[in-house]
């Protein structure tokens, strides 16, 4: 039964019980609106109830209606088998609905009614509904500034869900928005080149010249008029010059006309109108990011970042000059300039990566590259608190310089080549690009950046001194566990390592001067948190990142002995913070001198929280080093055990007990003799898997280490049943979370294949392998290595048990998965020969090396059974039941079957290798 008008009082009072504390009321109104969610009309009776006017300050059931809105919308705009979905009649009244609902004065609605619009879109464009961009264009005419801005917030979000479409007709249609084409082509005779090419670039852009249009004639009493027209032609780059140069004076204009007793009315609409040309920046951004192919491949250039690129940077120049006058006067619009700022340099940071050429035009990367270069050398006081712009300057200068693009090439050219083809203009640009960044990069000023690195960023501040005084564990991890992109420290220390990879030779004397001086300004028994303190921490960090370039430089032995190892031997509290940078400093020089990383370790070990961790960290690098001797680090396995366990039981962050565990695995994986403490390991991860309930990830991470422990074992491994065997039951217990299934599975396959002898708890796994399978193919190469070891281990007591289960499964797999999981599978099968001999006789096209190795492989096993049962193997290729699946896949019925696999076993097995 279809919904109508008259059934808006009721779906209102639905509404309204769904947010009830009631628990009476509440959940027959959640049971009814659910059930009302198939019905003809649901959406169209939401839709009326946020739109409704009387309505207008009941602002939670308008939420919720657009909330069940939406989620109606993804469910049931595609026609579903279980469902016939919304129909024609309803959907052409719901798209013209939300184009006149345009003014939604909340935020939140409006943002959920903005993608909506961008599902139906995804669906819908450009065949069912062709004039949504045309229709938003004409709206913006005569739009005030609240509904241009929800335009622009429709339109941002319409064109991300676009961008996304990976089919490549849906790719060539947004190109095509792109450039003008399409709904939104002007025509222009004179262009005929291909879209993607640097002509078809200026094909006009009218959706974009509205949006200039608009901004222009709303933004006149603030900014001057741009001086365009709602008839003039405008390309994308166009385009983004138009959006971001009248808006560059809206900061200073918000500064000196808005003040403290000014109307709430018009600060409200110069904050809607910032927030407004934020989302043409991200429009901006979308439209080149997306709407163009990458350069990287084409070496064709992309005129809209040469056009954009430049404004993009003027903008920011002119927003920073306010940031400290705007935080003490202006709180909210300063919340806007540092966003404005943030997002343009991440719009350079986008647009380099994906049009590396583009980007390396003389118009764009020289001046880019030295406003970043000198933001990050000489900030000023302001900016230096300004951490997300400068984050986003080290991350563009970063990326510039570990561009492959920028990178000269290595490989010849052929001598009598005429011509220049494709790879030698690539060569010819990377060559001229890297030119330009060794011009911003002198020596002097790259000696400059690196001091400035190492003395400036990587000091530990007073607000991380206390970070690490409250929470060791968080300060280690934000530290050394963090994307680099996300905090200050870390991208400076991206950036160092990729200038030092750049410029060893120049900088690598200049990093050890810069150790010694610290060295020499702070010695071993100074214990009072000093600037020469801090710089020798800042120093150990840069020495430690770059360990194998530093080594030609630096006599890791003579340091350790002469500093070091004195620093490792002062308790004082203060320490921790050179302790924690020697921790670091072990665990990359280790393979200069392992003996005196194993007695430093032993030291670190008994530190705080902070500096046991980076231990942890570097003990495993130690282990894992080429030179690593297990005689050498005898004596002090014992310890790391115990202090590895004390460590997972104290500490409290989660990932601080994931690192921790890591460090278990590597020692179990690395050390040959692990019986002495096998009973201790029992014990401790009985401890952590009881404590780990619930904890998916820390389980995941106990499952492998478990793995570990099992092949570490051997044949001994049934010393560990009591506790293993449980945790490997619920782990392959199908009701129990699937991230913890694939370790799971690995456990058991380890356990099976280390057994010496099958025991009975193992034995009444195996049908939960069927369950699993009915669930998912996913790890079908594991199941097969568990089903082998099953049959191998149990033998015929197994097959007496389980034969049943085995052939069920078995018949699950064959045939209904692809050639990669029928090989793996091919190994256990000795059943199920009827679909065998089908395959054999009627495979596919012999000369597919997938389904010649499939044919091989079966045909080899039923010349196993012709040696060992030729009467069997006669009786069954006579049977009805296979003459009748041969005539289906097509196979001639009066042909003499035994016969034929005859044919294909020496046709094809006597010429094909089979692993």
């Amino acid at each position: 039964m279809a919904l109508s008008a008259s059934d808006l009082l009721a779906m209102y009072a639905l509404l309204g019980n769904s947010l009830s504390g009631d628990e009476s009321l509440r959940k027959p109104a959640e049971a009814a609106l659910a059930q009302s969610e198939t019905m003809p009309g649901f959406c169209s009776c939401l839709m009326e109830v946020i739109t409704a006017k009387d309505l207008a300050l009941q602002v939670d059931v308008r939420l919720l209606a657009s909330v069940y809105f939406k989620n109606s919308i993804s469910r049931y705009w595609r026609s579903r088998r279980d469902s016939s979905g919304i129909s024609n009649e309803e959907k052409i009244h719901l798209r013209q609905k939300l184009l006149s609902h345009l003014r939604e004065e909340n935020h939140q609605i409006a943002l959920t009614l903005a993608v909506v619009i961008s599902k139906i879109a995804r669906i819908d464009y450009p065949k069912e509904w062709p004039e949504l961009f045309s229709i938003l264009a004409q709206q913006l005419q005569s739009a005030d500034i609240l509904t241009s801005h929800r335009i622009f917030m429709i339109l941002f979000r319409t064109l991300k869900e676009l961008s996304t479409k990976r089919l490549i007709s849906d790719q060539k249609n947004f190109a095509e928005t792109t450039l003008g084409q399409g709904v939104l082509r002007c025509p222009c005779p004179e262009s005929t080149t291909v879209p993607h090419s640097i002509e078809a670039n200026t094909y006009s852009f009218p959706l974009a010249d509205q949006i200039c249009d608009c901004q222009n004639g709303v933004q006149k009493p603030l900014f001057l008029s741009c001086g365009y027209h709602l008839n003039s032609s405008i390309t994308v780059g166009t385009f983004g010059r138009v959006i971001c140069r009248p808006y560059c004076m809206v900061f200073p204009y918000s500064l000196k006309n808005t003040s403290s007793n000014a109307s709430e009315l018009h600060q409200d609409d110069l904050y809607l109108t910032c927030e407004r040309w934020l989302l043409c920046i991200k429009i901006i951004r979308q439209l080149i990011i997306s709407g163009f192919p990458t350069d990287a491949t084409s070496i064709q250039g992309v005129r809209p970042v040469m056009e954009v690129s430049p404004v993009l940077l003027s903008a920011i120049q002119s927003f920073l000059p306010y940031y400290s006058s705007f935080r003490e006067q202006q709180p909210k619009f300063w919340d806007i300039l540092k966003r404005a700022c943030t997002k343009l340099m991440k719009v350079l940071v986008a647009v380099q990566s994906r049009h590396p050429y583009s980007f390396g035009d003389k118009s764009v990367l020289p001046p880019v590259m030295d406003f970043c270069l000198i933001k990050i050398t000489d900030p000023g006081p302001d900016i230096m608190s300004f951490e997300q712009f400068l984050i986003q300057c080290m991350k563009l200068v970063k990326c510039i310089l570990e561009c492959k693009e920028y990178m000269p090439s290595m490989t010849g050219r052929v001598t009598d080549e005429s011509g220049v083809n494709f790879e030698q203009i690539k060569k010819n640009v990377s060559s001229a690009v890297a030119g330009v960044v060794t011009s911003l990069l002198p020596s002097d000023r790259v000696v400059l950046l690196c001091n400035v690195l190492i003395r400036r960023y990587f000091v530990l501040t007073a607000p991380d001194m206390e970070a690490w005084y409250q929470n060791p564990e968080s300060f280690h991890h934000e530290q050394d566990s963090v994307l680099w992109s996300e905090k200050l420290r870390p991208c400076a220390e991206a950036l160092y390592i990729v200038l030092f990879e750049n410029h060893s030779q120049l900088l690598g004397p200049v990093v050890v001067s810069i150790v010694r001086e610290a060295m020499n300004g702070c010695p071993a028994s100074v214990t009072e948190i000093t600037p020469g303190l801090l710089l020798k921490d800042a120093a150990y960090g840069a020495a430690a990142y770059v360990y194998y370039e530093l080594s030609n430089y630096l006599s890791f032995k003579e340091w350790f002995n002469g500093a070091l190892a004195l620093e490792l031997t002062n308790d004082h509290p203060n320490m921790r913070i050179i302790h924690r940078k020697v921790a670091l400093i072990l665990g990359q020089w280790v393979s200069e001198t392992l003996c005196s990383s194993i007695f430093s370790f032993s030291i670190a070990w008994t530190q705080t929280f902070c500096v046991r961790l980076a231990a942890s960290r570097s003990l495993c690098f130690l282990i894992e080093d080429a030179n690593f001797s297990e005689r050498d680090f005898s004596d002090l396995l014992p310890i790391c055990w115990d202090l590895c366990f004390k460590l997972v039981e104290e500490v409290q962050e989660f990932d601080s007990k994931v690192q921790v565990l890591n460090s278990i695995s590597i020692l179990i994986a690395h050390v040959g003799e692990i019986i002495p403490y096998a009973s201790k390991l029992i014990q401790f991860f009985q401890k952590a898997w009881e404590e780990s309930s619930g904890e998916s990830l820390l389980q995941i991470q106990l499952l492998a280490a478990l793995k570990n422990f099992v092949i570490a074992l051997g044949y001994q491994s049934p010393i560990c049943y009591n506790m293993l065997l449980p945790i490997l039951r619920r782990g392959i217990d199908v009701n129990s979370p699937d991230e913890l299934l694939e370790d799971s599975m690995l456990l058991w396959e380890a356990t099976l294949s280390h057994a010496p002898s099958m025991v009975p708890q193992l034995l009444g796994y195996f049908p939960c392998l069927l369950e699993i399978l009915e669930r998912s193919f996913d790890h079908l190469k594991v199941a097969a290595n568990i089903i082998e070891g099953y049959i191998i281990l149990g033998g015929t007591d197994f097959l007496s048990l389980h034969a049943s289960i085995v052939a069920n499964l078995l018949d699950l797999v064959v045939g209904n998965v692809n050639d990669r999981g029928l090989l793996s599978i091919l190994p256990v099968i000795e059943i199920l020969i009827q679909k065998l001999i089908v395959i054999c006789l009627t495979g596919g096209d012999d000369h597919d090396p997938s389904k010649t190795a499939v044919k091989a492989s079966s045909v080899a096993i039923l010349a196993r059974i012709l040696v060992t049962n030729t009467n069997f193997l006669a009786q069954i290729t006579s049977e009805p039941s296979l003459l009748l699946l041969l005539q289906k896949a097509g196979f001639p019925v009066d042909e003499n079957i035994l016969l034929c696999l005859v044919d294909v076993w020496l046709d094809k097995v006597s010429g094909t290798f089979i692993w």
